[in-house]
């Protein structure tokens, strides 16, 4: 029986600034998409945004629908790492 290869993985984390009032849609709605875990909240409307992807397509796409989300006021790219085998430890 033939092994799969591994699928790579591209992690990449944000900070999100949105609108205070808006919070806890804004949670619902990152919640929802594949791929996203939100690590962190502040009272400001700040949250702490991880994306694991599978391509750096898939990040920008990613990316920019957590732009567009009603109460985002700015998504910022903190970091990104391309890990080849993402089973396999350091």
């Amino acid at each position: 029986m033939a092994s799969l290869a591994p699928t790579p993985a591209h992690i990449s984390s944000l900070i999100v600034a949105a609108r205070p009032e808006g919070g806890a849609a804004l949670q619902a709605a990152l919640s929802a998409l594949k791929g996203v875990d939100i690590h962190a909240v502040a009272e400001d409307g700040r949250l702490i945004v991880t994306l694991e992807t599978g391509s750096d397509e898939a990040t920008v796409t990613l990316f920019e629908t957590i732009r567009q989300l009603p109460d985002v006021l700015s998504a910022s790219l903190v970091y990104h790492r391309y890990e080849n085998n993402p089973d396999e430890e350091a």
